[in-house]
Parts: structure tokens; sequence; C-alpha cells
């Protein structure tokens, strides 16, 4: 985990971020916008699986040994996907 709170991911870009939140404060109706792309920035592993596109095809010895390119942490471990559903579940049952 990154423990640091004024870290910002190389994913996610402040000025567009900034758009929308202003874009978003001029609402009438409250909208929450939760960054996801930051949001996962946050873990290091967020993005590792044998399930990711890959940039380049994989090579044989890559396919041969996933551990060499993929961890389960982002499937088999609470992770992002969970923590996604408890935000989104407290935003719909505890506004």
């Amino acid at each position: 985990m990154i423990d640091d709170p004024t870290y910002w991911g190389s994913d996610c870009r402040k000025s567009i971020m900034n758009v929308i939140s202003q874009v978003f404060s001029r609402s009438k109706v409250p909208i929450t916008f939760l960054n996801i792309t930051q949001l996962s920035s946050y873990r290091k592993d967020a993005h590792t699986s044998i399930y990711k596109k890959q940039w380049s095809p994989l090579t044989p010895q890559q396919i041969a040994n996933p551990a060499s390119y993929a961890d389960c942490v982002h499937w088999c471990l609470p992770g992002i996907q969970d923590t996604r559903n408890e935000l989104l579940f407290s935003k719909i049952f505890y506004p």
C-alpha cells in the first residue's frame, strides 16, 4: 500500500479531475464522483493479473511462468473491486 496521502498516480491527471470537480459543483443535483483510477493507483498490484491486456505478446517463457508477469493478489485477496463495492454500497444505503 502507498501510505502517502498526497500521492498522485501517474495514470490520473489532476487537471481533468479539477475540471470535473468544478462542473459537478455547479450541479443542482448532488453528484458524487469516485476517481477509480486514482483509487487503483494506491495499490501497486492494482493492474497486475494474467487477465489484463498485455501491451505486447507474451513470450513462451512468460506463458509458462505467469508468476514472472502477474500475481493473484488482484483477484484472490480483498482489493480494488471490494473497495469500490463497499464505497458504492455506503453511498447508496448511507447517504
